[in-house]
Parts: C-alpha cells; structure tokens; sequence
C-alpha cells in the first residue's frame, strides 16, 4: 500500500512538472500533436501507477521522451511555417462574406447544426448576422459579425478613453507582495500608510489591490472566533 501510495506521488510530481513544461494552454485550445501527447503521458503513467510490478522507470522514461519530442516539435513550429502546417494544419473559413462555404464544411466534417451549436456557445443565435466564421486549427470557432450587427466601441462613438492600466495585487491574504510593490516603485512603508487609512495594518487584510488609477481596494481579514 505504502509503495503504491510512493509510486502515485513520484508519478503525479513528474506528469504535473511535464505539463507545466508544455505550456499554459487550455485542453480547447491544445493543438492535435498536443493533445495526442497529453492522453500518451497519461496513459504511460496509469500503468506503473496502477501495477506495482512494473518498474516505475518504464512510465518515466517514456514520459520524459515524450516531453522531448514536444520541446523538438513546438521548436520545429516556431521556425518553420510549413512544418507548422503539416503537423498543426491550417485554419478554414466556415463562413465567408455571410456566406456558409459547404465545401469547406465537408472537408472538415461540419454539419450546419454542429456550427450553430458553436455560434450560440459565442451568444450568437443568428447565422445570419455572421459576416466571417473561422475554424482555427485548435478547433476552436472565431467569429466576425457583420459590420451592422457589431456592437458600437468607443473608437465609433469618437470618445478617447481614459488610461486605465492594469490592477497589482498588494496585499493576497495577509502576504505582501513585494514584487508587484517593486514594479510600482512603492516600499512597504507606503503600503503601510495606504492600508493604516482603512483601520488596520497590511498583515491583517484579506486582500490589497490597486489600479492603473492609483485607487486601492482593501478588505480586512474576519477575525476568527477562538
């Protein structure tokens, strides 16, 4: 028990240290070569997982092999764009100026159900307001209104908005952020001073946040109950 419980341990460290390696992609947004070695680390790991009479080293050193031939491929992918196209494909156009390209739909095993499906899943219930639709090689579905269909930016309104930035974390859960309070050129001592304003010191606040305005969002931790 206790060496299936070591076993399961050293085996879920290593699949989890692969896939952080592979990247931060979504399982929608994997691409084929992709998911096909995500379900292969999977499967080499379940086996010594699972059977403690195989060597955990032959789960391991598949795995690891498999890592390298990720790293060799997205390398490949970044230098070459006909590799590129050979391994990850190339995305097609579904729908092209408002109209359905059944061709396109065939070759790639569409049915005008399954693209409807994916319209309403992007709050689009019209396939007629649908100026472009474009199957990425993910397999995902990009969408391009028609103009008139579009919602109005403010770009069209002719209103220049205000900078607004990006919002750092100061404060998550009583831990300061040094890091974020380094990039924004403050020290603790201005937290300090932030934060004494809302009634309490850094180290008791749930969470510290400001904006690109330099406003600050600060809610203190509940007491707990002894």
């Amino acid at each position: 028990m206790l060496v299936n419980l070591i076993r399961s341990i050293i085996l879920y460290v290593l699949v989890l240290a692969v896939m952080r390696f592979m990247g931060k992609r979504e399982i929608g947004q994997l691409q084929p070569f992709e998911l096909v070695i995500s379900i292969m680390i999977a499967d080499l790991a379940s086996i010594p997982m699972s059977d403690v009479g195989v060597p955990i080293f032959n789960g391991i050193i598949p795995i690891l092999a498999l890592l390298v031939m990720h790293l060799l491929i997205s390398f490949a992918n970044l230098k070459s764009i006909k590799f590129r196209e050979v391994i990850c494909g190339k995305p097609s156009i579904l729908i092209y100026r408002g109209k359905i390209d059944e061709k396109v739909l065939k070759k790639e095993r569409f049915t005008i159900n399954e693209l409807q499906e994916r319209l309403r899943g992007k709050d689009i219930f019209n396939i007629g307001d649908v100026e472009y639709a474009i199957l990425e090689t993910s397999g995902e579905i990009s969408v391009i209104l028609k103009p008139e269909k579009r919602n109005p930016v403010l770009e069209d309104l002719d209103i220049k908005p205000k900078y607004e930035g990006i919002a750092y974390d100061l404060v998550i859960d009583g831990v300061v952020q040094y890091e974020n309070l380094k990039k924004l050129n403050k020290d603790y001592k201005w937290l300090k001073n932030q934060v004494k304003k809302f009634g309490f010191e850094p180290e008791k606040a749930l969470v510290v946040t400001i904006d690109g305005e330099g406003k600050i969002f600060c809610q203190q931790k509940e007491e707990k109950n002894v």
